[in-house]
């Protein structure tokens, strides 16, 4: 076996670079270490094995880079420019530290993605028969907590304007050309997502109303208003409560079953099947779902108001006397029509991200079971805090509109 010397031509290579730094060896990978690259992987490293001597910045213990036994301390590999690697790039790598006399157990993974290192920690792991890596200790500072956390969330949000982009390109293709909508597809989502959502959406507001016309109740009592209580439900549930309570059961119901559903199709490998087949996953999946949930969010959200107004109803009956027919007439007077129509105006936009958010997360999804059960909760969790994101927005809009 050759040795390998440290080459100042092969320092910055397309594939990884090493360095010396107090007696540790550095390698920091780039590009992708796959098997469609193994050929130019191999010459690269290959690029830096020659017979002759070292350089005299080269460690003193790794002289010739001898395949000795813990000849030169740790290797330390920085994974931050990686952008892929597969069993065959984690078995190269696994020759290399120990070409540079390094055991598996004394490499320390550095800056590297998740996936990849599952990657590299179970090829290491076969072939040294044991636990072969020191990890990157998860202990963090909090500035390097919230850098790691801020760069997740601008990741997030990239991804989601891709996947916008995408959905709006295939919106435009099915304008030009109808024929390719799905509509089976479409009023199956449509039954899903609207008649079969009807119950719950009504019970939940039908307590909402209950409970913030007694509320309302207990306070006009005090001072004789009680009349005012209309004032106070019928704004209430159109303007904020109907709307945001309906996108919350959505976001819960709908866009976690969006996110399910993709990700069980993409472990069952079906969207890779459509893909061979020549067709669009965004037009065949996404955009039956996204349109099925943007006509039924109105909808609902106009049940909402009905039942929860019709749940205030029942308490000013019972608690306040204010009857049933006086209850209507006093609603004609002090609802406008713009504060019913700033609720439905909301709804179609909760409903386009929170259909957008699921089913990227369900495409998303990785090549097993775990990865479908975080992508669902995290489908849930970004769909609430957009809405309410989304929600304080409409409302400074608003105001600012005098609407």
């Amino acid at each position: 076996m050759g040795t390998l010397s440290w080459d100042p031509r092969a320092r910055n290579q397309r594939f990884f670079s090493l360095a010396s730094q107090e007696g540790r060896v550095v390698l920091r990978l780039s590009d992708a270490w796959t098997l469609t690259n193994l050929s130019l992987l191999a010459e690269s490293i290959a690029a830096v094995q020659g017979e002759g001597g070292p350089l005299p910045e080269t460690p003193p213990a790794c002289k010739g880079f001898r395949p000795v036994p813990q000849s030169c301390g740790r290797l330390e590999v920085d994974g931050q420019d990686l952008k892929a690697v597969d069993s065959a790039g984690a078995m190269l790598l696994f020759d290399f530290a120990k070409r540079l006399g390094i055991k598996g157990e004394e490499v320390e993974l550095l800056n590297f993605q998740d996936n990849h290192v599952r990657i590299i920690k179970l090829v290491f792991e076969r072939l040294g028969g044991q636990s072969a890596l020191a990890l990157e200790p998860q202990q963090l500072s909090l500035v390097a907590a919230c850098g790691r956390s801020f760069l997740r969330g601008l990741r997030a949000v990239l991804g989601f304007l891709g996947f916008l982009g995408e959905s709006t390109i295939g919106i435009t293709a099915v304008l030009r050309r109808p024929a390719l909508f799905r509509l089976k597809e479409f009023f199956v989502q449509l039954e899903l997502v609207c008649l079969d959502a009807i119950p719950v959406v009504s019970l939940v507001t039908f307590l909402i109303g209950v409970v913030i016309a007694y509320l309302l109740a207990m306070q006009v009592e005090k001072y004789g208003a009680n009349i005012y209580i209309v004032n106070g439900v019928g704004l209430a549930m159109c303007r904020e409560l109907s709307p945001i309570i309906v996108a919350i059961i959505m976001a819960g119901r709908s866009g976690s079953a969006f996110t399910a559903q993709l990700g069980a199709m993409k472990l069952n490998e079906e969207i890779d099947a459509l893909v061979a087949l020549g067709l669009s996953p965004i037009r065949v999946l996404v955009l039956p779902r996204l349109l099925a949930l943007v006509i039924a969010m109105p909808l609902l959200v106009f049940i909402g108001d009905v039942v929860g107004i019709a749940g205030g109803m029942l308490v000013a009956e019972s608690y306040l006397g204010i009857t049933f027919p006086t209850f209507i007439e006093r609603l004609q007077i002090v609802l406008p029509f713009r504060a019913f129509a700033v609720g439905l105006v909301k709804a179609p936009a909760f409903a386009v991200l929170i259909a957008l958010i699921g089913c990227r997360m369900g495409l998303a999804v990785e090549n097993n079971a775990r990865s479908v059960g975080l992508n669902t909760t995290s489908t849930v969790v970004q769909s609430i805090v957009v809405v309410i994101l989304l929600n304080a927005l409409f409302a400074v809009i608003f105001a600012n509109l005098g609407i």
